[in-house]
């Protein structure tokens, strides 16, 4: 007996995994029943997951405070050459 998983992604996304896995010999379904029984066996996720550090506490609170800083000076324009 099987059941059906329903999971929502961009329409992007869903067209690019797809063409994956049609370039390895895989269907969409049988690359998400790998990762399933990946998991079940390993009893973890089958790849590292981190967290992105860009929103961390201590980086939203000080992209907020400068975020206020600018809205109160209007800041500062730095001049950057991407040549050097």
């Amino acid at each position: 007996m099987t059941s059906v998983i329903t999971a929502r992604v961009s329409k992007e996304d869903k067209e690019k995994f797809d063409a994956f896995c049609q370039s390895v010999g895989l269907t969409t379904s049988s690359a998400i029943n790998m990762f399933i029984k990946a998991t079940i066996r390993e009893g973890e996720i089958p790849f590292k997951i981190k967290i992105d550090p860009f929103y961390s506490k201590a980086n939203q609170e000080r992209l907020r405070k400068n975020i206020k800083e600018i809205e109160e000076t209007g800041g500062t324009v730095h001049e950057i050459d991407l040549d050097k």
